[in-house]
């Protein structure tokens, strides 16, 4: 996995990733039930790279499940290509919920899915919701 610098603003991140034989169908093209590992690839790697890695959520005894996801298939990507992921949080929620919005890219540069997940913040024991931590807003630059 590559991580590509962005200094656009501070909540836009970039990764790449190589499509693997196991993400593909028999014609090569990459199965739409993948397509949601890689939007985990790039919030897992915008977090850490923001300086929040999941492991420290959870050491804090919060865990993020996700409750919504959508996804808009537009084209495809093939067997050995690498993919952009694009990993986006636009605004900040006053309670419980986060959303992060994904563009995937093509090797070609080709825009060719995009969505979002929204997950909650919840207590790891109890599994009730929970604030978000305030040093997660700050580190993706939506601190108050």
């Amino acid at each position: 996995m590559e991580k590509i610098n962005q200094e656009e603003q501070l909540n836009v991140f970039r990764t790449k990733t190589r499509i693997l034989y196991k993400h593909t169908d028999q014609m090569k093209v990459v199965y739409y039930g993948n397509y949601p590992e890689f939007y985990e690839i790039g919030r897992v790697e915008l977090m850490r790279e923001r300086g929040f890695p999941y492991a420290e959520l959870e050491a804090m005894g919060i865990q993020m499940p996700i409750i919504e996801m959508h996804a808009k298939y537009i084209g495809s990507a093939l067997y050995d290509e690498m993919i952009e992921i694009e990993a986006i949080v636009n605004e900040r929620d006053k309670g419980v919920r986060i959303r992060f919005d994904y563009t995937i890219y093509n090797e070609a540069g080709k825009k060719i899915n995009e969505g979002y997940t929204v997950l909650c913040c919840v207590d790891a024991e109890t599994k009730r919701p929970v604030r978000i931590p305030e040093r997660i807003w700050a580190s993706l630059g939506l601190g108050e």
